[in-house]
C-alpha cells in the first residue's frame, strides 16, 4: 500500500475548506497547506487538520505557491485539491481501493475532474487532470496562471472523480495578473495566449478575446483539446457580436483538428433549427448522437451535448415535420437522462395524444 501526502494552496478558503478535508483525511497521510495571505480563520481551521501549515508570499504565480507545496511532501505520493474541491462517498471509495492496490511503478495518475451538474445531477461539464504523481519523481507545475502538472513516465488514467463544488471566487483575479505580466512586456506562451483569451471572453472583451484565439490558433503549437476549444469560443465571440458567417467558419474549423465532436455538431445543429431548417438540423443533431467520445480524452467535455440535448432537439424538429413517433422516440432517450425535467415529460404527454389520436 502507498503513501499519500496531500498538498494545497490556500487563501480566504473558510467557507469551504473543511469540506474539503473531511472528505479527504481519512485516505491520506499527510497534509500540506501553503496560505498565500488569507485574512479570515482559513489558517485556524486548517491547523485543526495538521500542524504542517507555511506561508507563501503571494507573487502572482500559482506555479510557483504549488512546487512550495510540493517541495514539503514527505512521503510516497502526492495528491494535490483545491480548497473548494471534494471528494464524493463513491470516489472515496475508490479513491481507498487505488491507495491499497496502486502498482508501485505507475509514475502519475489522472482524474476526473466535474466542474457543472444539472437539476438531475448529471455531470454537464468535465475534464481530465493528473492528480496524484510519485514524490521521488519531481514533477513540477509550470505557469503563472491556470497552471498545469508536468509529469511523464508510466500514467494511469483512473476512473476516480474530483469534485469541483465552488461557493465563490474572485472572477478578476486572473484577468488581472495577465494584465499585470502583458503591461510588463512578457512574452506569452502558446498556452497563455489561450488562457488569456478566455479570461477576455468571460470578461465579455470580445474583439480582444477574437485577438489571442487568432494569435494562439496562428502560433500552431497549441495542444490539440485547446486547438479545439479555441475555435468553439471563437464561434461563442462571434455570436455575441452577431457574426454568424464567422460563427459557423470557426465551427467547422474545429473539425481540422480531429473527428467532429458533439458540441459542434450540435451547435451547427442549433444555427439550423434558428432557421427552420429541419431536415438540416437533423442530420448534425442525428450525428452528435451516433459519435462516441474520445477515449480518455484530456480535453472538456459539455457532457450534455453527448447525452440528452440533441434527443430533445430531435425531438423538436421531427415534431416540426409531423413525424410524430420518431419525436417521440427521441424524447424518450432524453427522458432516460432527466426523468423529471418539465420539458420533457410535457413534451411526453403532448406527443402521446397526438399519437393516440
Amino acid at each position: 500500500m502507498i503513501n499519500i501526502s496531500l498538498c494545497m494552496i490556500v487563501k480566504n478558503e473558510s467557507g469551504v475548506i473543511s469540506r474539503c478535508l473531511d472528505s479527504v483525511k481519512d485516505i491520506v497521510d499527510e497534509i500540506i497547506i501553503v496560505d498565500t495571505g488569507s485574512t479570515d480563520n482559513t489558517k485556524a481551521i486548517v491547523s485543526r487538520y495538521t500542524d504542517k501549515v507555511f506561508d507563501f508570499e503571494w507573487n502572482d504565480d500559482f506555479a510557483s505557491a504549488r512546487n512550495f507545496a510540493f517541495s514539503h511532501a514527505s512521503i510516497d505520493y502526492i495528491l494535490w485539491l483545491d480548497a473548494d474541491d471534494v471528494l464524493l462517498e463513491p470516489e472515496r471509495q475508490k479513491l481507498l481501493q487505488l491507495k491499497q492496490t496502486l502498482d508501485p511503478a505507475v509514475d502519475a495518475v489522472s482524474m476526473h475532474y466535474h466542474l457543472a451538474f444539472d437539476s438531475e445531477g448529471n455531470v454537464t461539464s468535465s475534464l481530465r487532470r493528473n492528480r496524484l504523481v510519485k514524490r521521488l519523481n519531481g514533477f513540477q507545475w509550470h505557469g503563472a496562471v491556470h497552471e498545469y502538472l508536468a509529469v511523464g513516465g508510466n500514467i494511469l488514467n483512473s476512473d476516480i472523480a474530483i469534485t469541483h463544488h465552488p461557493v465563490e471566487h474572485d472572477s478578476d483575479r486572473n484577468f488581472r495578473i495577465y494584465e499585470r505580466r502583458l503591461a510588463a512586456g512578457e512574452t506569452f506562451t502558446p498556452r497563455d495566449l489561450f488562457y488569456y483569451a478566455n479570461e477576455c471572453l468571460d470578461h465579455k472583451k470580445y474583439e480582444q478575446a477574437i485577438e489571442y484565439y487568432l494569435k494562439f490558433l496562428n502560433s500552431k503549437q497549441g495542444w490539440v483539446e485547446d486547438n479545439i476549444r479555441a475555435c468553439g469560443k471563437l464561434a461563442d465571440c462571434y455570436d455575441h457580436l452577431g457574426d454568424i458567417e464567422r460563427e459557423r467558419k470557426y465551427t467547422l474549423k474545429s473539425f481540422e483538428y480531429d473527428t467532429p465532436r458533439a458540441e459542434f455538431c450540435c451547435r451547427l445543429g442549433y444555427g439550423f433549427m434558428q432557421k427552420t431548417e429541419w431536415q438540416k438540423a437533423i442530420f448534425w443533431y442525428k450525428l452528435a448522437t451516433q459519435l462516441e467520445k474520445p477515449k480518455d480524452s484530456w480535453g472538456f467535455f459539455n457532457e450534455v451535448c453527448w447525452t440528452w440535448l440533441p434527443h430533445i432537439q430531435l425531438c423538436v424538429c421531427y415534431d416540426r415535420l409531423g413525424e410524430y413517433k420518431l419525436a417521440y422516440e427521441h424524447n424518450e432517450i432524453a427522458r432516460k437522462y432527466r426523468p423529471n425535467d418539465e420539458q420533457v415529460l410535457h413534451n411526453k404527454k403532448y406527443l402521446e395524444s397526438v399519437i393516440n389520436k
